[in-house]
């Protein structure tokens, strides 16, 4: 193969691009130099030609997004980064995958400047993007005004061939073409070859007539040629009710000449010799490592100037707006700063102990309506199940194509999509979203849960019929499993409120997290309001467990449990003091945030000295030996559920009074 050397600017900015994704991932020994080489000239024409950002102010809020979902491609994001002049440094591309650097293995959000997501999982990118541009249509429905386009950008997103093969992509795709995000381009890097091999091994679809039928605008382009994805680009950008999708045709590892269009070029090093060879194909010199000419820097670098101008006129515009909206300026600057209105929680409806009880869902969609209420900017929706999770808010549209002010988000039956989407409009920033689901279909959303935890954002997870409490439906829609599968999640903050008090505290507690996604699990059945928590459950839940009823003195027995299950320890704690067993109930909402609280609080809930101790939760018993001990049980459910009544299904699983009576007793007897 012998490649017509640069014989432009462009041409020689492309070819840096793929010396330094040779040369990294070789340095390395580590990556993926494939990706970056064939799709080299998509970045840059994107880069330098199209996309609105400030490289010295990386969150200005009208700057376009970015979002590369295929992230094992992400050398290609970091050179441009450091090209156009992010704090990002050739030092930098030299430490790629090494231990502390700005270049980890997959793009992460917070730790490279530019990096608007953490991608990696195939098709999670794609559905951030989809968020991210619900965002924008709500942003600028809301606060623009004739003549004050505040919130008017792009979020263009960099897909893969294996995006466009996971499931999330595909779900986030029907949604976008049914809301008419027109302002979400996808270039697809469509080079035909996947880690196994070709992808005809697996994958001959038409993909661009998939799209189409959800309502896509799509072009097929040659992805190798400047003018051709610079012109996609710019159509794309005309459309006006229809998201964009540009078929580019590539070639993985372009310029290897025994690697490229193979999957040798996909996900390991080309080869010292194969570099060599590789760079003498593409005019680059062949004894430099991380070669950037003088003038490819110039041309790269022009962006600095160009993206302070953009901003600049911008934050013009802005300042006219907001002497003419002070108020509406006030509102968003709160918005976009993650602050909270002065007053947000001053009058909160706790409930007192003498009122009929209520099933915890329920009492969320209280919250979710005095909150929605105090805070403009707080919206979200269910998965087709509004009727179930009671999520919307009251009084409000739903966010449709023509309606982008609404603050009720329809995202059908599409667990996926929904929990990726929520990281793209927290990520995007002006708005807190919330969705609602099934606590069982938390298992659809585990990789966007995993990594709304690992990038520190905090959208909010409704999910409701949390146990076998929700009867009829039967074991496949019981959850047993899924409090230790959420527990287990780091930096997720899993919370099971006992009563309606507490669900209203543990919404409360969730909108003032900023850096970890909070899951609340709410019951189908009603459950009564219990003594204390009008007073205790605001401190409580952010302690993540304390002490709701005490025995007089030193306690024989502690009784711990979350949701419903502690209204059977309230009643059994009557029953066994009657018989002279001193007992203490401890409500445990979250977990996570009781191990924060220090020991000398955990000795206060539960003294070491009091080792006889009963937990009591319906599913299963993982996790709850850390709180047990040597001569304490569980009260659990080792099994799948059952179809049936729920009155029945408790009986059967032994969650009753007396059987929690009779295992106390157990306890105690041990030892």
């Amino acid at each position: 193969m012998a490649l017509t050397k640069s014989s432009s600017i462009e041409d020689l900015c492309i070819n840096t691009i793929r010396g330094l994704a040779m040369d990294a991932t070789q340095k390395a020994n580590s990556g993926h130099p494939g990706l970056p080489m064939g799709a080299a000239t998509i970045g840059h024409v994107l880069f330098t030609r199209h996309l609105r950002f400030n490289p010295k102010n990386p969150k200005w809020p009208n700057r376009d997004r970015f979002v590369l979902s295929a992230g094992h491609g992400c050398l290609l994001q970091y050179i441009l980064l450091y090209l156009t002049g992010y704090d990002l440094t050739l030092e930098d591309l030299k430490r790629f995958r090494q231990w502390g650097s700005k270049t980890p293995g997959h793009p992460e959000y917070g730790v490279t400047p530019g990096v608007e997501v953490t991608t990696g999982p195939l098709g999670q990118g794609f559905g951030n993007a989809v968020g991210m541009a619900i965002a924008e249509a709500w942003l600028g429905a809301r606060y623009n005004r004739p003549g004050y386009n505040i919130i008017d950008h792009y979020t263009y997103v960099l897909a893969s061939d294996g995006d466009m093969m996971e499931g999330v992509a595909s779900e986030a795709a029907s949604l976008a073409g049914h809301l008419k995000l027109s302002k979400l381009i996808v270039l697809y890097d469509s080079n035909h070859i996947s880690l196994d091999g070709p992808t005809v091994m697996a994958f001959t679809e038409e993909v661009g007539k998939r799209f189409e039928a959800y309502g896509w605008f799509v072009q097929h382009i040659d992805g190798m040629d400047i003018n051709e994805v610079d012109q996609a680009i710019s159509r794309a950008k005309e459309q006006k009710d229809m998201p964009s999708l540009i078929v580019c045709r590539t070639h993985i590892g372009y310029g290897s000449p025994n690697k490229q269009d193979t999957a040798a070029a996909h996900g390991s090093p080309l080869g010292a010799e194969e570099v060599i060879l590789a760079k003498q194909n593409l005019g680059i010199p062949t004894d430099k490592e991380f070669y950037v000419p003088d003038e490819v820097l110039e041309e790269y670098r022009k962006a600095v100037p160009r993206g302070r101008l953009l901003e600049d006129e911008w934050r013009s515009l802005y300042e006219q707006w907001k002497n003419e909206f002070p108020e509406l300026a006030k509102e968003f600057e709160m918005a976009q700063e993650g602050q909270l209105p002065e007053g947000w929680d001053s009058d909160i409806p706790w409930i007192p102990e003498d009122s009929d009880g209520m099933a915890t869902r329920n009492a969320s969609r209280t919250a979710v309506n005095y909150f929605a209420g105090k805070i403009p900017w707080l919206l979200g929706g269910s998965a087709d199940l509004a009727s179930s999770t009671y999520t919307d808010i009251k009084g409000e549209k739903e966010f449709q194509a023509g309606s982008y002010d609404g603050r009720i988000l329809r995202f059908g039956v599409r667990e996926h999509a929904m929990g990726a989407a929520l990281n793209g409009m927290y990520l995007h920033g002006g708005v807190r979203p919330f969705g609602g689901t099934f606590l069982v279909f938390s298992d659809y959303m585990r990789p966007s849960i995993r990594l709304a935890a690992l990038m520190e954002i905090s959208p909010i997870y409704v999910f409701s019929h949390d146990s076998v409490g929700l009867g009829e439906d039967g074991p496949t829609h019981q959850p047993v499993e899924h409090y230790a599968a959420l527990r287990a999640i780091p930096n997720l903050l899993f919370i099971r409120p006992a009563d309606a008090n507490e669900t209203l505290a543990a919404w409360r507690f969730a909108l003032t997290q900023r850096h970890r996604p909070v899951a609340l699990a709410l019951t189908r059945q009603k459950v009564r309001i219990l003594p204390g928590t009008k007073d205790k459950a605001k401190e409580g839940v952010e302690k993540g467990a304390y002490i709701l009823l005490d025995a007089q003195g030193t306690p024989d027995i502690i009784l711990i449990a979350t949701g419903s299950e502690v209204q059977l320890c309230v009643a059994a704690k009557k029953e066994l003091e009657r018989v002279g067993i001193k007992t203490r109930v401890v409500s445990m909402p979250c977990e996570r945030l009781f191990l924060e609280q220090g020991k000398d609080y955990i000795e206060h809930v539960l003294p070491k000295a009091v080792r006889k101790r009963l937990a009591v939760e319906s599913g299963v018993s993982f996790g709850w030996e850390r709180w047990v001990g040597d001569q304490g049980d569980v009260l659990s459910i080792e099994r799948f559920g059952a179809s049936a009544p729920y009155e029945r299904i408790f009986k059967e699983f032994g969650f009753t009074i007396d059987n929690v009576i009779n295992k106390a007793i157990k306890v105690l007897w041990q030892g």
